[in-house]
């Protein structure tokens, strides 16, 4: 379907295994690529999708020095975003049980930017999902946290995993997304990458 991008080596530059399950659900051949310390910080002021799109940016600029002139290079960066505070992979048991704690019973956005890299071209979008949790007991969130050690997840939860099952009650917006990667946007981006 993408024959625009048949002369293309496409790099995906994450290891986060959902990026990866998801990209390779559009049926695109594809490596991954990761660079040491990437610098995920962003600077003040910046506020919800702006801030993963920053992100995303900035891990293309690693990567541009050693991409080929034959690749496309796909970066991502996804936060949860409540009551404006960004919660992104937390620091430690403790931490995802703190933004637990805050997304029960409350609504939040998640915010993936994506930024689409190629010799000479470039384009970043952002997308943005509301999730809103019921109101979850303090068993529930040790034992989600204890046996699913989500310490690699913004918010601390995977909407795939139990958690998801039990305690999300409404999406509006790309469930993918709330995975890490809005891959019917996605789709529809690459559709507009000039073929090489």
């Amino acid at each position: 379907m993408l024959d625009n991008l048949k002369n293309y080596r496409i790099v995906l530059a994450s290891q986060s295994p959902r990026r990866k399950e998801l990209l390779a659900g559009l049926g695109l051949e594809f490596e991954t690529r990761v660079l040491p310390d990437v610098d995920e910080s962003f600077p003040p002021g910046l506020a919800g999708g702006d801030i993963p799109l920053f992100i995303a940016r900035e891990k293309a600029e690693a990567y541009r020095p050693s991409l080929g002139a034959d690749e496309l290079l796909i970066t991502a960066d996804t936060i949860v975003w409540l009551g404006g505070e960004v919660l992104g992979k937390p620091a430690d048991r403790a931490d995802a049980l703190r933004m637990l704690r805050l997304l029960s019973g409350r609504t939040h956005e998640v915010h993936t930017g994506v930024c689409l890299t190629a010799a000479g071209w470039q384009r970043a979008f952002t997308a943005r999902t509301e999730v809103r949790f019921s109101p979850l007991e303090e068993e529930e969130l040790t034992w989600y946290v204890d046996r699913f050690r989500p310490f690699d997840k913004a918010g601390a939860y995977g909407v795939q995993e139990w958690i998801g099952y039990v305690g999300v009650e409404h999406i509006a917006g790309s469930y993918y997304n709330v995975m890490g990667l809005p891959v019917q946007r996605l789709y529809r981006e690459l559709r507009q990458v000039p073929a090489l």
